[in-house]
Parts: structure tokens; sequence; C-alpha cells
């Protein structure tokens, strides 16, 4: 075996760990952080290894498929590091490289690039790929980030990052499993499901920013409390 697809497949194996861990740790606790951070570096070599292998194989393959992977990683896990919520030059690079990427991708399916599904992924790619770089483009003009905005970038990039190893896996290799799982609903579930625990947590984020405050869903720090008597009467009191 190719020693760099032996590390391929071995950052791909730990990614899909580290990702299940982190889905189902305690938000903001240190397991989390520490799962969350062995993700993104597994599946920046993960990235790589792809970006490098892809043209190797026959037919060639795009490596653009392995940078995808590393700018979703990179940017959602910056924007958990930055608990201050601010944006700066790391946010612009992430804008021109997502632009240039929907750009390359783009102009490949309109040159003849393909999938074994046809053109359909390469332009869905391309759309998706044009929506990060304009969120991330929106982020550099906000110069700060809401802890809800925060989080959220952090939250969805994660999530599709996790969903492209997941479906690398459970869907592009069944092969390697066991026969009778091979094409079994269960697959898809497992492929998928880094998009429910996604859209669970965004909803289950809004709803608290909008109950308790922007701070209660991540640990980001109380909610201001409710006021006690005695602000209740000075409120009331009359002025001189």
């Amino acid at each position: 075996m190719n020693p760099l697809l032996g590390i391929h497949i071995g950052a791909g194996l730990l990614a899909l760990l580290a990702g299940a861990a982190a889905l189902v740790a305690a938000k903001g606790r240190r397991l989390h952080a520490r799962a969350g951070t062995a993700f993104c570096a597994s599946m920046l070599v993960l990235g790589v290894t792809a970006a490098i292998l892809e043209p190797l194989r026959t037919p060639p393959g795009s490596p653009m498929s392995g940078a995808f992977v590393c700018y979703f990683v990179a940017t959602s896990w910056v924007a958990a590091r930055r608990r201050d919520g601010t944006t700066g030059r790391f946010e612009m690079g992430a804008c021109v490289a997502a632009l240039g990427l929907a750009a390359l991708m783009a102009w490949g399916g309109f040159t003849g690039s393909t999938t074994p599904a046809g053109r359909g992924p390469v332009f869905a790619l391309a759309g998706l790929c044009l929506l990060a770089g304009l969120l991330d483009l929106n982020a550099v003009l906000r110069r700060k980030l809401t802890p809800t905005q925060r989080v959220s970038r952090h939250l969805w990039r994660m999530c599709f990052a996790f969903f492209i190893a997941t479906g690398s896996f459970f869907l592009g290799q069944q092969q390697v499993l066991p026969r009778g799982v091979r094409g079994s609903p269960l697959l898809f579930v497992l492929a998928f499901a880094p998009f429910a625990v996604m859209l669970f947590w965004l909803a289950r984020l809004r709803l608290s920013k909008r109950l308790r405050g922007e701070h209660a869903a991540f640990g980001g720090g109380p909610a201001a409390p409710p006021p006690g008597r005695g602000d209740r009467r000075r409120r009331l009191a009359p002025g001189p």
C-alpha cells in the first residue's frame, strides 16, 4: 500500500471517531474541545493527502476536493477559537479562497468536469463554496460576530466537514463493510447524521437566544438575571 494512502485512511478513521465524540460531548467542555481539535487535525491531514492522491489515481481526480475540506475545517476551527468574535485577515484570505474555489469548480463543470452522478454535484459544490465565501465577506464587513453568529458559523461548517467524512466512508467505501449492511438504509442515516445534528443545534441555538439570551446555549455566559424586588421598587418610585 502507498504510505500516503495509509496516512489518508488512518486520518479518515480518526476523523470519524473524533467527530462522533465531539458531537455527543457536552458543548463547551474539555472533551468537546479536545475531540474537536483531534477532528480538525485529522481532517486537515485527510484533505491534504486527498489533494495529493486524487491527481495520481486512474482516471485522475481533482485536488480541489482536498482544498475544499481544508477550507471548511480551518474556518470552523478559527470561529470556535476566537471567542471574542473578531474577524480579520484570516477571514479575508478564507473569502478569497472560497470564491476562487467556487470559480474553479464552476469553470470545471462548464468545461467537462464530472462525477459518477453527472455534473450536478460539481455545480452544487461550486454554489456551496460561493455561499461560504459570501458569508466570509459578511463576517469581514461586520468585523465582530455576536456569540450566536460565531457559534453558528463554527457549527454548520464543522458539520459539513464531518458529512464529507461520513459520506465518503458509509456511502463511498461500502466495499470494505460487511456484505450484510451494504446498501442498507442505515448507512444513509449514518452518512447524513451530521446534517440532522447541525439542524438540531442551530434550532436550539436560535431558541436559546430568544428565551435566555445569546450566551446561554454554548456556555458563553449567563443571561442577565431577572430584576429583583428592589429594582422593581426603584423603577416604580416616582421621580423627583
